[in-house]
């Protein structure tokens, strides 16, 4: 899982990153040209700690998301849309997370003059949404110039696909992102190939100074969340040795970093959820996308698992932890045997039976 910082100049994009990686990238004043910078982060899950306590592996292993800082996006895109390395950084992400600037400081100048969220928040939408517009137009221009030449592509797919782009094309004339259009699952076969960058789930971050209050913002797209989040004083937080960070968040009565949340809130944004795996040598979690079936879930552990599969002997995360072992949890007959269809459960814990 991979997902793109992005954000107006100035917005605290690097801030969230250093805070989300516990890195120290500078901070300063934005150069305009495009740098990326990429980090790994462990997905905080107590479900894990929980685990590794009872079967005290010689490994444990979190669920893992990377994080990508992109500069060179500014909100004002010309009208041949994100070209180059840009783009390309883009279309790769499988989703964004988008920092709105919320915070007043004289030091900390704003590109536009005005700490304005909801300007700030359109303007990064229309960039996205005005790319997308030009990738449509020409996909549309192609399409039409192949159905008049024929020789070539069955008619009937051509039209169809005409007709998805045609709906594209309506959604963001009238300013909506893709996110908000209906997709068939044959029609989502159509776009395997193209990264339309407002389609992709977007995570917006309110980056508030201390106490500050966050301002309302209503953002109802689909597969979009809003969270505040006091980005310096996570950054801060973040790079503190532990012992210090504890003690910290003891003193002010809270019981863990409100970036944790937003680690968990994005990887949940992108339809992911986890399965464990437990053992004397290793607890570990895995990630899967919500609706995978059991094969597909022994297929992220090895693919050997997948293709020789036969069943998956499978007890929840509650259970084990509610009746204290493998062996209760058998004994209960809460240990089931799932097949070929079984649908893949967040929190439940797997041992594949496989042959090959």
């Amino acid at each position: 899982m991979k997902l793109g910082i992005i954000g107006l100049p100035q917005s605290g994009k690097t801030t969230l990153f250093n805070a989300l990686t516990r890195g120290n990238q500078p901070t300063g004043m934005a150069s305009g040209k495009l740098e990326v910078h990429t980090a790994v982060v462990d997905v905080p899950d107590p479900r894990v700690d929980r685990l590794a306590a009872m079967f005290k592996p010689k490994k444990t292993i979190y669920a893992k998301v990377t994080y990508a800082d992109i500069a060179g996006l500014e909100g004002s895109a010309a009208k041949t849309g994100i070209s180059g390395a840009l783009l390309n950084q883009l279309t790769q992400m499988d989703g964004f997370i988008q920092v709105v600037r919320c915070f007043e400081d004289e030091n900390v100048p704003h590109p536009a003059g005005s700490v304005d969220p909801l300007r700030d928040l359109a303007s990064m939408e229309s960039e996205l949404i005005l790319n997308d517009l030009i990738s449509v137009e020409r996909k549309l221009e192609r399409l039409n110039d192949e159905r008049k030449k024929g020789g070539g592509r069955d008619k009937a797919t051509i039209d169809r696909e005409i007709a998805l782009f045609e709906r594209f094309h309506e959604a963001l004339v009238a300013e909506k992102p893709l996110r908000d259009v209906d997709i068939d699952a044959e029609e989502e076969k159509m776009l395997s190939s193209f990264g339309f960058l407002s389609r992709k789930p977007m995570l917006v971050v309110l980056n508030v100074s201390e106490g500050q209050q966050p301002p309302a913002i209503d953002y109802p797209h689909r597969h979009s969340k809003v969270v505040a989040l006091q980005c310096r004083l996570e950054m801060e937080i973040a790079q503190l040795p532990p012992e210090e960070a504890a003690a910290f968040l003891q003193e002010y009565g809270i019981d863990e970093p409100s970036l944790n949340k937003m680690i968990r809130l994005s990887y949940d944004l992108l339809g992911l959820q986890s399965f464990f795996t437990v053992g004397p040598d290793e607890c570990r979690a895995w990630t899967v996308r919500k609706g995978a079936t059991a094969p597909e879930a022994a297929g992220v552990i090895h693919s050997d698992l997948q293709k020789g599969f036969i069943r998956a002997e499978v007890m929840t995360y509650d259970d084990l932890i509610a009746l204290g072992g493998v062996n209760e949890v058998k004994s209960h007959g809460k240990l089931r045997l799932e097949g070929k269809e079984y649908i893949v459960q967040d929190g439940d814990i797997l041992n594949i039976r496989f042959n090959i």
